[in-house]
């Protein structure tokens, strides 16, 4: 073994090579200035499907962006390969600041939420008000992920020639959501289509509902076939298109400009990430009142000054009462 003494010259020091490279480690991040902007049209397992301009480019996730996770709807900077041919990749270098959210969790002690999609404008819950039979208290959760996350609500709801929709309509009467009413023979001929269509236009809409409500079913008739072989997976190894909805995807509208991001169909949705401050936002009549709340007020307490507020007219109950129902509704399984 050699040993080294006092004055032993720097020229004698073998340093030991890095294993993965010579490269120095820097904190510096490179800037990618000419990198192109896109849209993630989908994600499956790594491999995330990207609209460049006119081109569908895969690409994965940069190292540098660590645990950062590029969804639905997000608009990214991409470099590397992007001219869409069949196996090339490009890699995805910055995540631009989200506008909206749609979140959930998977039940309401899970303390870990999942973003759903980004950069939606509204968020269409779409019921059939029979076969199966309207759940009004996930309608109740999805609305309360919609202002949490800042996206508009739409209701859409389906199957009305075997019931009608009048007393659904009236539950939801004093929070001003628009909606459109569907039936089957109005999907076949295209007249409901139509509807839905003047709703989205100009919009990312992102749509949730549970299975069995006819959401998949609109969001084919919303796009054409040719648009959906273009835009959606084809799994590179089995060579087979994966079932829409079994990931978040978005597709183009036809004879509009917007987009449908279809997402799968829930069972439940967990709403333990819920900020009850937040979602007052979505009642600006009650807002105001809140000021004299104690800190961390649920707004469904004894000492809320929601209560004295609407009591001294300057707003309607009604809207204090449904803002209670929507908050109640994070403490209440997603049953009927």
């Amino acid at each position: 073994m050699r040993r080294y003494g006092k004055h032993t010259d720097e020229d004698d020091i073998r340093s030991r090579p890095n294993r993965r490279g010579n490269r120095p480690r820097t904190h510096i991040r490179p800037k990618h200035e000419d990198a192109a902007e896109g849209m993630v049209l989908t994600v499956d397992r790594g491999r995330l499907t990207c609209l460049v301009e006119d081109r569908v480019v895969t690409a994965m996730k940069a190292r540098e962006l660590g645990r950062k996770a590029a969804v639905v709807g997000d608009r990214v900077a991409l470099v590397g390969d992007l001219s869409g041919r069949k196996d090339t990749l490009a890699r995805i270098v910055r995540i631009a600041e989200r506008t909206s959210v749609l979140r959930r969790t998977a039940d309401d002690d899970d303390p870990y939420e999942r973003v759903v999609v980004a950069n939606a404008d509204r968020l269409a819950v779409v019921t059939a008000l029979a076969d199966p039979e309207p759940r009004p208290r996930l309608i109740d959760r999805c609305l309360v992920a919609a202002y949490d996350g800042g996206l508009e609500p739409l209701l859409v709801l389906t199957k009305s020639d075997l019931a009608p929709p009048d007393k659904l309509l009236e539950l939801y009467g004093d929070l001003d959501i628009p909606y459109v009413v569907t039936s089957r023979a109005e999907l076949e001929s295209g007249e409901a289509v139509e509807r839905v269509r003047e709703q989205l236009d100009g919009r990312i809409t992102a749509f949730v509902g549970h299975s069995g409500v006819g959401k998949t079913t609109l969001v084919n008739a919303l796009v054409p076939e040719e648009r959906r072989r273009t835009t959606g997976h084809v799994n590179a190894v089995t060579g087979r298109g994966r079932h829409t909805t079994t990931s978040a995807l978005a597709l183009p509208l036809a004879d509009a400009e917007g987009w449908v991001i279809d997402t799968p169909g829930v069972r439940s949705f967990g709403l333990a990430h819920v900020d009850p401050s937040r979602v007052i936002h979505a009642f600006p009549d009650l807002e105001p009142g809140t000021e004299g709340c104690p800190r961390a007020c649920s707004h469904d307490e004894p000492d809320c000054a929601l209560d004295d507020w609407v009591a001294q007219g300057h707003a309607d109950p009604a809207r204090l009462y449904s803002l209670r129902r929507l908050l109640a509704a994070r403490e209440r399984t997603d049953g009927d």
